[in-house]
C-alpha cells in the first residue's frame, strides 16, 4: 500500500502540522503544506493528496470560515476524524531584536485575535500583518531577506525550528485555548461507529419561509440529538439567504441521525453531508428514552404490522 500524502496549512512548524502529527505523523505519511486551507482541501477534490488536515473551529472565535466554506463548495468530500490542540503563542523574532523594537507583527488573524488583550498592553503601538498562517511570518523572518515586519506569533516549536528567538512565551488571551483541526477525505466509506461520534452537516434554510430555522432545529430536538455546533454562513447567492454548518452528536448510522436527515430533506432545499466520524474527546453519546435504535426499528415494525393487516382484512 502507498504512501498517503497528506496536505496541510503550511509552511513546516504550523499548529495545523502539530495536529497532522497526531493522526499521521512523518513516518507514516507524506506532509504537502499548502499555502491556505482551501487550498489545502482542493488538492484532495483535484486527487493530488489522499487527505488534508485543516483547522475548523477554535475555542475562542468559534468557526474558520475558510474551511467551512471550502467543505460547503460540494458534496464529494467528507471529514473522517477530529483532533484537539491545545494552543499556546510565542512571541519570536531574528536574535538580537528587542521588544521596544517591534512596529508590525506577522500572524494569522486567528492568532493576532488570540493574543490581543496581552499586545495591547505590551506592545499597544505594533501594527498587525496578516499572513495565511502561523509559520508564514516565521519562515519569513527566517529566510534571512528584508521583510516589513519585526516579529511573529507562533507556536513555541516553529518558533525553535525555525530558530527565532523567543521575546514572550505563553502569551495567549485565555490559557485553555483549543483549536479544533479535521482530517478530510474524498467521498467514500466513512468511519464505524463507536458510541462516541460526531455528524457533520451543511444546511440551507428556505428563504422566503417564516419559521424556517426553527423547523430545521425541530429535526434535531424532536429527537433528542444535541447540537455542539452551530453557525450560520451566507450562501453568497444573493443578502439574506443563510446555510448552517452544524455538528450534531451521532452517527450516520445511528437510527436517530436518519431520522434527521429525512427530515431535513423535507423542509430544506439543500442538505449536504459532510461525515460522521469519532469525537476527540470520546465522550460517550447516550440517545434519550424513544430514540435508540430498538425504539425505531420496533416503531418500524409496528407500522409494517398494521399495514399488512389492513391489506388482508
Amino acid at each position: 500500500m502507498s504512501t498517503p500524502r497528506i496536505s496541510f496549512l503550511g509552511p513546516r512548524g504550523t499548529f495545523c502540522q502539530q495536529a497532522l502529527n497526531q493522526v499521521a505523523p512523518e513516518t507514516t505519511a507524506i506532509h504537502v503544506p499548502a499555502p491556505d486551507s482551501p487550498r489545502a482541501i482542493a488538492m484532495v477534490r483535484s486527487g493530488e493528496t489522499d487527505y488534508a488536515v485543516v483547522p475548523i473551529e477554535n475555542s475562542v472565535e468559534g468557526g474558520i470560515n475558510a474551511t467551512l466554506d471550502a467543505l460547503a463548495l460540494d458534496s464529494n468530500l467528507m471529514i473522517v476524524a477530529e483532533v484537539l490542540v491545545p494552543i499556546a503563542f510565542t512571541l519570536a523574532a531574528r536574535p538580537g531584536t528587542k521588544l521596544e523594537d517591534i512596529e508590525r507583527i506577522a500572524t494569522h488573524d486567528a492568532a493576532w485575535t488570540q493574543c490581543r488583550n496581552w499586545l495591547t498592553t505590551n506592545l499597544p503601538n505594533a501594527m498587525h500583518l496578516s499572513v495565511n498562517s502561523t509559520a508564514t511570518g516565521a519562515a519569513g523572518l527566517a529566510s534571512g531577506e528584508a521583510v516589513d515586519y519585526q516579529a511573529t506569533l507562533v507556536s513555541e516549536l516553529a518558533a525553535a525550528q525555525y530558530e527565532l528567538e523567543p521575546l514572550a512565551q505563553n502569551i495567549a488571551d485565555n490559557p485553555d485555548a483549543v483549536t479544533r483541526f479535521v482530517m478530510i477525505s474524498r467521498f467514500g466509506k466513512i468511519p464505524e461507529r463507536t458510541g462516541s461520534d460526531k455528524t457533520t452537516l451543511m444546511v440551507q434554510l428556505p428563504h422566503n419561509k417564516s419559521g424556517a430555522l426553527m423547523d430545521m432545529l425541530e429535526q434535531f430536538a424532536v429527537r433528542g440529538v444535541n447540537l455542539s455546533r452551530i453557525e450560520s454562513r451566507p450562501t453568497g447567492d444573493a443578502l439574506g439567504r443563510y446555510a448552517f454548518s452544524i455538528d450534531a452528536e451521532g452517527h450516520l448510522f445511528d437510527e436517530r441521525i436518519q431520522a434527521i436527515l429525512l427530515g431535513l430533506h423535507r423542509v430544506c432545499p439543500k442538505v449536504t453531508f459532510l461525515g460522521s466520524y469519532p469525537t476527540a474527546q470520546t465522550r460517550p453519546v447516550t440517545p434519550e428514552p424513544g430514540n435508540t435504535d430498538e425504539d425505531f426499528q420496533q416503531a418500524r415494525s409496528w407500522v409494517k404490522y398494521l399495514i399488512e393487516r389492513a391489506q388482508h382484512n
